[in-house]
């Protein structure tokens, strides 16, 4: 983080005045998911997490699901409760590389799975979790739908957390929420596929530059989306292709950075974020 401000905090807390960062390197982390395949993501996760570290990123943002895949029928099996393994194992590449996390995985709750995310600082402490909210019909016969906007106090200050359409065009209220309780940026864990006959070169995949675009527009936060690559397996969208074109905006929804579109563009791409002012 190259720059900051001080933040004074209100008379009488007790503390002293708090300096945040005016800006932040963002790690878009576009690994490739395989499906089902639960020790090789983790170790893809490892090393966009050294790679993010290498390149002085402050925040790696990982895929949704990025455990065992989007809709794998498997994911009962392989799904994880929060502070689980796989939680573990990423508190411990947090710890490790110096980063703030951010990145979906498969919730293994008493009343059956989550589609969730966690943000995790670069202590390997956990900082708080979130359930995606706006998902596919289909996907709502595997995973249960989270109850409750998500945001949370970090160095960054406070950050929001969402999931993949929870910034669709017909739910972006969820983050002018996230906004409106004081979010300097939103980061979104996301599995964007298409049909694996889309001609991009007909059909254009804009989808989320205009809807993170609306998104920034009208709160003045910054978005970043990160998807992974690989074949989708299991449910309605069984044998689409995951594309990657994981993506950040900023305050005014111009791109800042967007990593390529296709089933191999496994990449780490490196943004500098401008921050929403603090609140």
């Amino acid at each position: 983080m190259a720059t900051s401000i001080t933040v004074p905090v209100l008379p009488g807390s007790g503390a002293g005045a708090v300096e945040l960062p005016i800006d932040v390197r963002v790690g878009l982390g576009q690994m490739l998911v395989v499906p089902g395949d639960l020790p090789g993501n983790l170790l893809r996760a490892a090393t966009m997490a050294a790679e993010a570290a290498a390149a002085g990123c402050d925040v790696l943002v990982l895929p949704e699901c990025f455990d065992a895949g989007w809709t794998h029928p498997d994911a009962g099996r392989l799904a994880t409760p929060r502070g689980g393994s796989t939680v573990a194992a990423l508190s411990d590449l947090a710890r490790e590389n110096g980063l703030m996390i951010a990145s979906g995985f498969t919730e293994l709750a008493d009343e059956g799975l989550y589609n969730a995310a966690v943000l995790i600082a670069s202590t390997g402490d956990v900082i708080g979790y979130h359930r995606k909210i706006n998902e596919l019909d289909f996907a709502r016969k595997l995973y249960l739908t989270g109850r409750s906007v998500s945001v949370e106090s970090t160095p960054l200050g406070v950050v929001g957390l969402n999931i993949c359409a929870d910034n669709h065009l017909s739910s972006l209220t969820l983050g002018r929420s996230a906004a409106h309780m004081g979010a300097r940026i939103l980061l979104s864990p996301s599995s964007w596929a298409v049909r694996a006959d889309r001609d991009v070169d007909e059909e254009p995949y804009e989808e989320w530059v205009e809807a993170y675009g609306a998104l920034a527009r009208s709160t003045g936060m910054p978005v970043v989306g990160v998807s992974n690559v690989g074949p989708v397996v299991g449910g309605k969208w069984d044998g689409w292709t995951c594309i990657g074109s994981s993506l950040a905006v900023d305050a005014d929804g111009a791109v800042l950075a967007r990593a390529r579109f296709g089933a191999d563009a496994a990449e780490l791409v490196v943004a500098t974020v401008p921050l929403r002012p603090a609140a």
